[in-house]
């Protein structure tokens, strides 16, 4: 549900889920999607405004490009919250 161009982070998607303090897990779920999944898993990102992937990694690299692509910038290696987190959770 989260729309183009917005991010959420790992512990709103818990919250929606009704278990809050579980952000680990929604990692852990994410983590596990098949490669066919259209589940947009790249618009989820830590509570700092980073990818949780490792700097410089292929999943890091990758996550990035689709989040540009959707028009969210970067402000170094951080997405501005304010700007790009989805407020509907």
């Amino acid at each position: 549900m989260i729309p183009k161009g917005k991010v959420a982070t790992y512990g709103q998607i818990a919250r929606v889920c009704g278990y809050p303090r579980h952000a680990r897990y929604v990692g852990t779920i994410l983590k596990q999607l098949p490669e066919e999944s259209e589940l947009p898993w790249h618009r989820v990102i830590n509570a700092k405004g980073e990818i949780a992937f490792p700097l410089g990694s292929v999943g890091y690299q990758r996550q990035k490009k689709l989040l540009q692509k959707e028009g969210i910038g970067f402000d170094g290696q951080r997405i501005k919250l304010a700007r790009y987190r989805w407020e509907q959770c």
